[in-house]
């Protein structure tokens, strides 16, 4: 029993710790507090040599998305839209294994997040219907005439058979 005890610790993922990450501040009223963050270090895959197989320096970073201070409703909608990875428990999921450094790649992950967010508060333009000009109208109709004349000698060749 003891010894699949001991395997079993070697196989299990490392447990999640919160207390590697500061809050991610995003603007001056919005930020990801400390509460909302758990990070992880798993083994990257990849370039490393034999030092991929013994060092964990690819991040996974999981974050709260309700627990995120300053959203309006709308950019709490828009975030969830973007926010595509998600974890068991539903948080955002970000990884990042960008470099052989455990530190580096965490601020990658958290420089994600970051980006992430930035692009959930921006409003989404309305679309403003156009029209095509006259010019792109005459070439589209010329384009279907060529076609069609093509495909008419083609006919006419195929008839003579």
């Amino acid at each position: 029993m003891a010894l699949s005890a001991r395997f079993a610790a070697r196989v299990a993922p490392p447990p999640y710790n919160s207390g590697m990450s500061e809050p991610i501040a995003v603007t001056g009223g919005v930020r990801v507090p400390e509460q909302a963050i758990t990070v992880r270090a798993v083994r990257a895959s990849g370039h490393g040599g034999q030092n991929v197989n013994k060092v964990a320096t690819k991040v996974e970073l999981h974050v709260d998305l309700g627990a995120i201070e300053g959203l309006t409703d709308a950019a709490r909608a828009r975030l969830d839209a973007l926010a595509r990875r998600r974890d068991a428990e539903g948080r955002l999921l970000v990884t990042s294994q960008k470099t052989r450094n455990q530190a580096r790649n965490l601020e990658d992950a958290r420089e994600k997040v970051r980006a992430l967010v930035v692009a959930a508060l921006a409003p989404v333009r309305p679309r403003r219907p156009t029209r095509p000009s006259r010019a792109a109208t005459e070439r589209r109709i010329a384009e279907k005439k060529r076609r069609t004349e093509t495909k008419r000698r083609r006919a006419a060749r195929d008839d003579s058979r």
